[in-house]
């Protein structure tokens, strides 16, 4: 009984519908952190001083089991939603011909098309995000204890916020692509609902877009000082 169970999970995973479904769930998984994580960083904008921001911070360092539980989730979701990204684009590399190559093209949103592009390079940015922010590595006056005038100086720096800017419209793009092709690989879709499927996946990545890209915004609009 158990050979068998194993033998089947191995062709689930093996099968293209098994790929796509663990690219769904580590999806979502990513999904809500980028979530959770816009509405923590939101808090820079409540008119405090940056004490609620620096508190829910300093919350996070003081339940260091649960963060780091949460960062291993994370980390564990990220590796295979990449590593099956990759044997995916490979698959469809190697069985795609030319000529449906270009019928592809022309019916794939720009989003899709980009996929393959927008994933390595959000994550070469969630790398600099950590030398930035968390460890301060390249960031100009970091401030360990101090998590509001961190995000404050490091987006005065003109090109920072620009690298933050173009890499949260990419995630947007990413965001967009991979919530709709996750109704459709855990079967959340239907002709009659698709056009509103569709339409609140670019909804909900255009909201998480702009809530990231209004705290560089209004640092360099001196919004936030």
């Amino acid at each position: 009984m158990g050979g068998t169970s194993t033998c089947w999970v191995r062709q689930l995973f093996l099968s293209s519908i098994g790929k796509k479904s663990v690219m769904a769930v580590t999806g979502l998984v990513l999904f809500g952190f980028v979530v959770g994580h816009l509405v923590g960083n939101l808090q820079v904008f409540i008119p405090d001083d940056g004490k609620k921001l620096n508190a829910y911070a300093a919350f996070l360092k003081a339940n260091a089991g649960v963060l780091w539980g949460a960062r291993i989730v994370l980390l564990a979701a990220l590796l295979a939603h990449v590593g099956i990204a990759i044997l995916l684009a490979l698959e469809n590399r190697g069985a795609r011909p030319v000529a449906y190559r270009v019928k592809t093209y022309r019916e794939a949103s720009y989003a899709a098309r980009t996929m393959i592009i927008s994933g390595p390079l959000i994550l070469l940015y969630v790398v600099y995000h950590l030398l930035h922010f968390t460890w301060g590595t390249v960031h100009p006056s970091f401030n360990h204890d101090d998590v509001y005038h961190n995000v404050i100086t490091g987006f005065q720096q003109p090109a920072a916020s620009a690298v933050y800017i173009v890499a949260m419209a990419l995630l947007g793009l990413h965001l967009f692509h991979g919530l709709w092709s996750m109704c459709q690989s855990l079967g959340v879709n239907h002709p009659k609902y698709n056009a509103l499927l569709r339409a609140g996946s670019a909804a909900v990545a255009s909201a998480i877009t702009i809530g990231y890209i209004a705290i560089p915004v209004a640092v360099m609009a001196k919004l936030l000082k």
